[in-house]
């Protein structure tokens, strides 16, 4: 093997730097999404209390509503003195109802203590800056609301953790009060709610309670409100009741130290990193509901126009598209190209099933491009004059396909990659599109041969209802991007007019294809041509061919980019199929592995029944859409129970596949061709099915 064909086919090492990107990216949003879930979502959090079995103790029961060291026997606690008023407000900050409680509050020159939620405080650090700079004062609701006394260790040390960092890196500030949540008087302070309080209160927090709403403020009075429409009103009417002389803080107001301490540095760092995950966390979650519905909206609306357009397709076989029967029927000799390199396990079936072609007048070309296995020494033993074998140095498939196309002898070419098998009529029913004088290429329809494992199933499914369903929305919308290497045909003088086969990519077949769009050429598909071929035994070498594959036709679609400002069959392709491809085979495919995760959290932490029931319904429709395509192309149901599975390991793969291939085109990796290791068994599925059940009519 020359230096040169070992450089050319030696293993590329794959990019690894967004890898790592990838490897990191993905993580940072998992957790993101989980802490999101955590606090937002309340996971291990209770909503509503355990009823107490036991009242609160005696000296608790007696004692005023601010306890600053609660013990089973004694407490110690404070009140609010005559006239003087203590207003708390629990939960938010609320971007709506805070606002207008502190102008009341200034109004009235009244101040008041703000019990917050951690994770309120972090979503709204500009108004726990405005409580302080007002004169109020803040204390801890917890982060989420959850009830500390049905809350795992974990949890309640969290709750009270993290509403610490919090106010620590909005305001700099750690505070001393303490709401607990769904409590309000001392005597709801029992059973659970009871052994919760005291926990928190050794860790250095001063509860606060409130007096019971009934209560006199000429006695002194300590009134707790949330932050709704309910609250202004009542705060705007106790602001105005003549038994009340002072409106002031809890602290001021039992006659305590301010409740305000300052951090250090450190901590005020660590809070804003806190703060600063739960921006980012809660305006990915917002962003990721919107791309979640875009995607989810561009994922039926692929399914729908390729049903929509299979059926048109149908419809037009024997009216409208070229090749109908109304066109001459087309006999004239043909040059099959075969390129072919270390193809010994399947080149002679390739080559015999072109043989048995019942198109009679023929001739095969087999290009060996510098071989270092018994290739071209078996395509040499076949025994007839129809056959032909070239050999040559390795150049790549391009450079083999444009000696074959050098040496053809006549006017139709039919490119056939070395692991296909043809149908005995599918030669005959490819070339009848080339009738129409405005047809310079056909699409066949290749089928998958080696499918019996689950991997082999799934690139079946993939074929039927990806590759070929595809192709019919393509013809009739006419800008069919590709013609498979397995199996097309082409006006020869029209590849000579755009200069043969280019080099400048992988994906030479969708390359020239698109070549031949933009010159004024036209591309069918025939779905009764049908040729089976070798698909990958393993995830490594699917990851390779397909990598290939969506790195080529990158490749092609921005050679072509140009074609969309072109007017005539080379722009309606461009503005056609280039978008199609960039949506549906580009963007989506980048969206996915994240909507995947986000769909997860949606089962996880949202409305299991409704993310649940959305899944199915997708699922549902694909289903639907895939019966539909296996029944166009005359395969069997059954295969459909793989398609579930196929969610969850082939789609992801397939995901990855795109942004692995992004990344490497805008980073200027250049990928060398992957070579699949052939069994030669693309036949098999084809020797097990019924003659009949393999016959399509011929139009």
């Amino acid at each position: 093997m020359s230096r040169s064909a070992r450089r050319r086919h030696a293993r590329s090492r794959d990019p690894r730097g967004h890898w790592r990107l990838l490897a990191l990216t993905l993580p940072l949003v998992f957790a993101a999404l989980l802490f999101e879930g955590w606090t937002i979502h309340e996971v291990d959090a209770a909503k509503t209390r355990r009823p107490c079995t036991r009242p609160v103790p005696r000296a608790v029961d007696e004692s005023g509503p601010v306890l600053r060291r609660l013990g089973a026997e004694k407490v110690s606690s404070a009140a609010a003195p005559p006239r003087t008023v203590a207003l708390t407000y629990d939960g938010g900050p609320d971007p709506e109802w805070t606002p207008r409680l502190l102008d009341l509050l200034r109004k009235h020159h009244a101040r008041a203590t703000f019990f917050v939620f951690g994770a309120q405080a972090a979503r709204h650090p500009d108004l726990i800056r405005r409580i302080l700079d007002e004169g109020h004062e803040i204390g801890s609701n917890t982060y989420t609301g959850a009830d500390l006394g049905s809350s795992s260790r974990v949890r309640f040390a969290m709750e009270l953790a993290l509403t610490r960092k919090t106010l620590a890196g909005t305001a700099g500030i750690r505070t001393s009060l303490l709401r607990m949540p769904l409590t309000s008087q001392v005597d709801t302070l029992c059973g659970a709610e009871g052994k919760a309080a005291r926990s928190a209160a050794a860790d250095g927090h001063v509860l606060v309670a409130a007096d019971r709403p009934d209560r006199d403020p000429a006695r002194g009075l300590i009134r707790q409100f949330s932050q709704t429409e309910l609250a202004y009103q009542e705060t705007e009417k106790l602001l105005d009741d003549p038994h009340a002389d002072r409106f002031t803080t809890v602290t001021d107001a039992v006659g305590m130290p301010p409740a305000h301490t300052r951090v250090t540095a450190f901590e005020r760092w660590q809070g804003r990193g806190l703060n600063w995950t739960v921006t980012a966390g809660n305006t990915f979650t917002h962003v990721m509901t919107w791309v979640l519905v875009v995607a989810g909206a561009l994922g039926l609306l692929r399914l729908l126009m390729l049903t929509f357009f299979a059926r048109a397709h149908v419809r037009r076989l024997t009216r409208l598209r070229p090749g109908a029967p109304w066109l001459r029927e087309v006999g004239a000799p043909v040059t099959v190209l075969v390129p072919a390199y270390n193809e010994e396990a399947g080149i002679e079936s390739t080559v015999r099933s072109l043989l048995a072609s019942t198109h009679p007048h023929l001739e095969i070309i087999v290009i060996d491009d510098g071989s270092t296995d018994r290739t071209a020494d078996l395509a040499t033993r076949i025994d007839d004059p129809r056959v032909r074998v070239i050999r040559q140095p390795n150049s790549g498939k391009a450079a083999a396909l444009n000696t074959g196309l050098a040496n053809a002898s006549y006017g139709i070419v039919v490119m056939v990659d070395a692991d296909t098998v043809f149908e005995a009529d599918a030669l005959h029913r490819l070339i009848q599109p080339l009738a129409h004088p405005a047809v310079g290429a056909v699409s066949g329809n290749t089928k998958v041969g080696n499918r019996r494992g689950l991997l082999g199933r799934w690139q079946h499914l993939e074929y039927v209802f990806g590759f070929n369903l595809d192709r019919r929305m393509f013809e009739v919308l006419e800008c069919m991007p590709t013609v498979p290497g397995a199996i097309g045909a082409f006006r020869r003088d029209a590849l000579m007019g755009v200069g043969g086969v280019s080099e400048d990519t992988l994906a030479e077949d969708t390359d020239l294809t698109m070549t031949m769009w933009r010159a004024g050429w036209r591309v069918v598909y025939e779905e009764s041509a049908v040729a089976w071929t070798e698909v990958p035994t393993s995830l490594r070498q699917l990851w390779r061919q397909r990598y290939r594959w969506c790195y080529g036709t990158l490749q092609a679609m921005g050679k072509h980019r140009g074609a969309v400002l072109e007017v005539g069959p080379a722009g309606r392709f461009a503005r056609r199929g280039l978008t199609y491809l960039t949506l549906f085979q580009v963007i989506l495919p980048l969206l996915a592995p994240v909507v995947d995760l986000f769909a997860v959290y949606g089962v996880l932490f949202t409305d299991p029944v409704r993310s649940t029931g959305v899944w199915l319904g997708f699922l549902t429709v694909q289903l639907l859409c895939a019966g539909y395509a296996l029944r166009l192309d005359g395969e069997r149901l059954r295969t459909l129970w793989s398609l579930p599975l196929q969610l969850f390991v082939y789609r992801q793969l397939m995901y990855l596949v795109v942004i692995q291939s992004v990344v490497a085109l805008l980073l200027g990796t250049r990928l060398r061709w992957h070579r699949m290791q052939r069994s030669g068994t693309a036949a098999s599925e084809q020797l097990r099915q019924p003659i009949a059940a393999r016959q399509l009519p011929l139009r």
